[in-house]
């Protein structure tokens, strides 16, 4: 519970540093500098190529992870529960509980707001951190278009953040929320929010470590890439290639 209270009191004070991440090697870099790293099922499209996250599954969620967790050392960890496994209380708290053991995750997090609240109030009762998520939810709508140009899209918003607060969930992801509206959340909240593709006006950010250094092709309005590791892995395997067909690789100090 310190690390949960540790991102809470950062509201108002410092910016709260978050990635998604899906494998031990890439957690230990994002470790040494982020607040919390995500294992989001994101990894459904980045990793798999589905066409969804609906398609991923909870061992997927799991296995990743499991992996992850080998990388992180003072980081908040938090695993997203995938589409399907949290349809009422009762699942929910057995594949949390599930996800928990198994991975040794200290939050996890679930998509929207009033819909799931009794969800979240059986979780939250029975001691388990949950983040919140609000704005485009990927396991269930059906546009992608970021929320908030309509007033009653950006007043369901604000109502759905208070109730999640309320409901006792630390923080909360806004998803492609329109400016001046996670602007308003943010304030009108005691609990950070963290955002991707939801303005600075957030208490945190978070972006996944495939599309930061450029490893995704796939070019997003909310993604800054602050490398271009693809270009460097081409560059290696390149390289690498020719020395095997010229047998300049390996050499007497790479055998046995």
């Amino acid at each position: 519970m310190k690390k949960i209270k540790k991102i809470i009191l950062k509201k108002n004070k410092s910016k709260i540093v978050s990635l998604s991440v899906y494998s031990k090697n890439t957690a230990r870099i994002a470790d040494k500098f982020c607040d919390l790293v995500l294992v989001g099922d994101s990894l459904g499209s980045v990793l798999y190529n589905y066409k969804s996250t609906k398609e991923v599954t909870l061992n997927t969620m799991i296995e990743h992870s499991k992996s992850v967790r080998q990388g992180i050392k003072k980081s908040l960890m938090v695993v997203d529960m995938p589409y399907n496994t949290y349809r009422n209380p009762k699942e929910a708290l057995k594949n949390v509980k599930k996800v928990m053991l198994k991975t040794k995750c200290e939050a996890i997090k679930l998509e929207g707001g009033s819909k799931i609240k009794a969800v979240i109030r059986v979780l939250v009762k029975n001691n388990i951190p949950v983040m919140g998520h609000l704005g485009v939810l990927p396991q269930t709508d059906k546009s992608f278009k970021f929320k908030g140009t309509k007033n009653v899209e950006r007043l369901k918003i604000l109502k759905e953040a208070k109730l999640l607060e309320k409901l006792g969930v630390f923080s909360i992801v806004l998803e492609c929320v329109e400016t001046s509206l996670a602007k308003l959340v943010t304030k009108s909240l005691n609990i950070p929010t963290i955002g991707i593709g939801a303005s600075n006006n957030c208490d945190g950010q978070i972006l996944v470590i495939d599309d930061l250094i450029g490893l995704n092709p796939i070019s997003l309005r909310f993604v800054k890439k602050y490398s271009n590791i693809a270009k460097e892995i081409s560059k290696a395997v390149s390289n690498y290639s020719k020395e095997v067909r010229t047998k300049k690789f390996p050499q007497k100090k790479h055998s046995y």
